[in-house]
């Protein structure tokens, strides 16, 4: 999973981003370190039946990096690849993306190393059912404790899984079902969460590209409209991304997967192209545009925007000075290196990172955990109130005008709130506040944005203990 590009380990690469940060805060030595360091990792090793009989050892990891609040958060990847220092690193940017955006979760993260495709549905199951048992006996899964979330080569069948496992060990626990987010709708799930970590991307662009003074910088105009966007990765997070940008007016210029990318300046129907996959098709067959035969070629192509949507370390200390983007918008958890990252900040790059631009998922899921405690979907007790008020007064408006609208007029003028709107409300809010956070601190501070996400991050982390009366 982790690029073989990144000679520094992935975790010690984070902590060389917190050490930049670090220094320019005034925070004890020793808070810092507890900050810094990851508080227990879990290493399983469980047997698991074939459809053929046989059996096979299947390892697994859950890393908590900080309980300074609780639950933990993080998703659960499943990959061939992964390694106890891939899952450290990533539990540590979750810490860092909950406080970035004011989610009150301590960052965590799971894994399971496997190759999916190897397995049929039943073996995946027994997998995700067993994995779910391991982290239940040692106390690492639960509403209060550690709250996982779907992450690469996973999804909410996985966590279905999972939830189903866990209120079968715990049948009288009424919020059971918050015990994982990013869950089927029918087992507590929440509208608006699939698409997330995608819409907060566009989110998160949409407010670094309206800021005049920064975009003149880099020799672009304002807004999303016309902007060429060169995204890696047509996961869930690409995708979205690539979709939601394409709403807002971008051009989706060139789409990198595994096998190979396409590029058509024109632009790309990044939906027709993810059903032509979906289909069995490749990018490179679909049969539109110039294609590439390598992914990390389409990173080096000329755009406003590049989106790195798939795995970690793909800009790199090898590939970084053919970079061309005057914007990278990490869409993924740590797809740059940090030697990639400082010199992209010294070239003045615009670097929107993981820890702000990645966290759309984690924000709505602490939604879906908030409706799984409460108990209610959101808009049910109000949005048909909200309508009727909403009549009654346009009905006043009317008649003090002298005019009457149509029924679809009135229709769309009344709408009350649903969950999905409420949910994509929450979440744009969250983004929009969370960036002018981060680009005033990276004003006061004069640093790039990734430092200043890390300044504020760690002030934020620190606040949680000096408040506990850990560190007086």
């Amino acid at each position: 999973m982790t690029s073989t590009h990144a000679a520094i380990p992935f975790f010690q690469q984070v902590n060389l981003a917190f050490d930049r940060a670090a220094a320019l805060t005034d925070l004890p030595k020793g808070l810092l370190d507890q900050i810094k360091t990851c508080n227990s990792v879990y290493h399983m090793a469980f047997p698991v039946k074939r459809d053929d009989g046989t059996i096979e050892v299947i390892h697994g990891w859950r890393a908590v990096h900080s309980n300074h609040k609780l639950p933990a958060k993080g998703g659960i990847r499943f990959a061939p690849n992964v390694s106890e220092d891939e899952v450290t690193a990533l539990a540590a940017l979750m810490t860092y993306k909950c406080a970035t955006v004011d989610v009150p979760f301590g960052g965590a993260k799971g894994a399971v190393r496997i190759d999916r495709t190897r397995y049929s549905e039943a073996e995946l199951e027994r997998i995700t059912r067993r994995y779910t048992f391991e982290l239940a006996v040692r106390n690492a899964i639960g509403p209060g404790v550690d709250v996982p979330a779907p992450d690469y080569g996973t999804s909410a069948s996985e966590m279905s899984w999972i939830v189903d496992t866990y209120v079968a060990m715990n049948p009288a626990q009424v919020d059971a079902l918050g015990c994982v987010t990013g869950k089927p709708l029918a087992q507590g799930g929440i509208r608006g969460r699939t698409e997330a970590t995608g819409r907060g991307v566009c989110f998160g662009l949409r407010e670094a590209c309206s800021v005049a003074e920064d975009m003149k910088a880099l020799g672009l105009d304002t807004g999303l409209d016309g902007k060429r966007v060169v995204v890696q990765g047509l996961g869930n997070v690409g995708y979205h991304s690539a979709h939601y940008l394409r709403e807002a007016g971008a051009l989706i210029v060139a789409v990198a997967e595994m096998e190979g990318a396409v590029i058509d300046p024109r632009g790309i129907d990044v939906a027709a192209l993810a059903e032509h996959r979906r289909g069995g098709g490749t990018v490179q067959d679909y049969g539109r545009g110039e294609v590439l035969d390598r992914s990390a070629d389409a990173l080096e192509l000329e755009c406003d925007i590049l989106v790195p949507a798939a795995l970690e370390h793909q800009i790199h200390e090898e590939n970084v000075d053919r970079i061309k983007a005057p914007i990278i918008a990490e869409g993924a958890n740590g797809p740059l290196s940090f030697g990639a990252s400082e010199a992209l900040a010294q070239r003045g790059t615009m670097v929107i990172p993981d820890i702000y631009l990645n966290a759309g998922g984690v924000t709505v899921s602490y939604f879906e955990w908030l409706k799984n405690h409460s108990h209610v979907r959101f808009g049910r007790m109000d949005k048909r109130f909200e309508e009727q008020s909403s009549r009654r007064m346009l009905g006043a408006v009317e008649e003090l005008a002298g005019r009457t609208l149509s029924d679809a007029e009135r229709d769309r003028i009344v709408k009350g709130a649903d969950e999905n709107d409420l949910v994509n409300s929450g979440l744009e809010e969250t983004m929009v506040l969370a960036y002018h956070e981060t680009r005033t601190l990276a004003r006061a501070h004069d640093v790039d944005l990734r430092t200043a996400a890390f300044v504020g991050a760690l002030h934020k982390v620190a606040r949680v203990y000096e408040q506990r009366g850990i560190f007086p």
